[in-house]
């Protein structure tokens, strides 16, 4: 199988590659910062003066950019830090093996100091935190394989802690039982999670397996299975390793023909809200609710798509807007391309977030590069 060249072929100026992006009318793109000497940028935040925190998990750094791009050293020597938060005027950062508190020192944070703990690694290892609107903590917890039947009850899920760090999962513990943090389950890697503004509902980006077969012991399809954008239900359980959503119809969850389950199981998942290409990698969500760009796209979504690594013909390494009407996703659009020229890509996003200015701000960890899209 094809596999598709991640590096760009002679690095262009940026006027050059930025203008083989191709956005919507009236929006313009451009780069904000260059941050590659510091590391591969993947998730942002933004501090309480507005200004944007980036995790470079590869050089276990997290950096802060000011509206002038110049940028500050906030922590380094850390595990693969990931997902960022603020918890009061604190810093939660997420390590591939639990979350630890960053506090509040003046205009800075000081050393880190363990907060959740003992959260599996290895697999799908890089961890998002977030502090939802009504005070609890969200961490996601990707799998350790593929396709597997995991022998951690942690793994494949989105946890839920109290705002002290105690487990405050979706089903309820009596006894002698400790409360658990599990929220919900099934979830091969979902990296990108974000509160609707106005209805509070919890929405979740997720990558499908790779290599999977529409019969049984046959060939690898690139369009199987779909990726997932799920409303996330406290307690469900949304079908992996054992079913997909069908692409034509995506709440009728179907089943991996080469591992079965119970027989039950995939009438028993929760179907996502949409479908997305199938191996494109969403990651990073926001709205667009806070966002100075077209009123017309102010109640919609924008999911980064990192991008496939096996397929014959490439998918993803764009943004795509997911549409909402009545609060609720009903269809995606490109939002983005250009990133994939052919079967080369020059970019990969990553997470994508409303800065203070209400610009959009977007991440590229192949690059090393921060843009900003804002109206002309």
């Amino acid at each position: 199988m094809a596999c598709i060249t991640l590096a760009m072929a002679a690095e262009p100026k940026v006027e050059q590659a930025l203008a083989r992006l191709k956005l919507p009318a009236g929006l313009s793109i451009e780069l904000f910062s260059d941050v590659s000497k510091w590391g591969s940028p993947r998730m942002l935040a933004l501090d309480k003066q507005g200004r944007l925190l980036v995790s470079l998990p590869d050089q276990g750094r997290i950096i802060r950019l000011n509206q002038q791009a110049e940028v500050e050293l906030i922590a380094q020597g850390l595990n693969a830090p990931h997902g960022m938060a603020l918890l009061g005027d604190d810093l939660l950062v997420a390590e591939q093996t639990g979350v630890v508190r960053l506090p509040r020192q003046g205009d800075r944070w000081g050393a880190p100091l363990a907060f959740i703990r003992n959260l599996p690694d290895g697999g799908h290892s890089l961890k998002t935190v977030k502090v939802s609107p009504d005070g609890f903590i969200y961490v996601n917890v990707g799998s350790s394989c593929n396709v597997c039947v995991e022998s951690d009850p942690l793994r494949a899920s989105l946890l839920r802690f109290s705002a002290d760090g105690r487990p405050a999962g979706a089903l309820l513990t009596l006894g002698r039982h400790a409360q658990g943090a599990i929220w919900a389950s099934g979830l091969r890697n979902s990296q990108g999670f974000a509160w609707h503004p106005q209805s509070g509902e919890l929405f979740a980006t997720n990558n499908g397996a790779d290599n999977r077969s529409a019969s049984k012991n046959g060939a690898a399809n690139d369009d199987l299975p779909p990726e997932h954008f799920n409303r996330i239900v406290p307690a469900k359980n949304y079908g992996w390793p054992y079913c997909w959503a069908d692409g034509k119809q995506p709440a009728q969850m179907v089943q991996d023909p080469n591992f079965n389950g119970e027989d039950s199981i995939c009438q028993q998942a929760q179907a996502p809200a949409l479908t997305l290409p199938a191996h494109s990698t969403p990651i990073g969500l926001t709205f667009l609710h806070g966002s100075r760009l077209p009123e017309s796209m102010r109640q919609d979504a924008i999911v980064a798509l990192h991008g496939s690594w096996n397929r014959q013909q490439p998918s993803g390494y764009a943004l795509q807007r997911v549409e909402f009407r009545n609060h609720q996703p009903v269809s995606s659009v490109p939002f983005i391309q250009g990133w994939l020229q052919g079967k080369q890509a020059w970019g990969r996003p990553v997470d994508v977030i409303v800065g203070a200015d209400g610009w959009l701000y977007i991440s590229d960890d192949l690059n090393g590069w921060i843009y900003r899209v804002r109206s002309e």
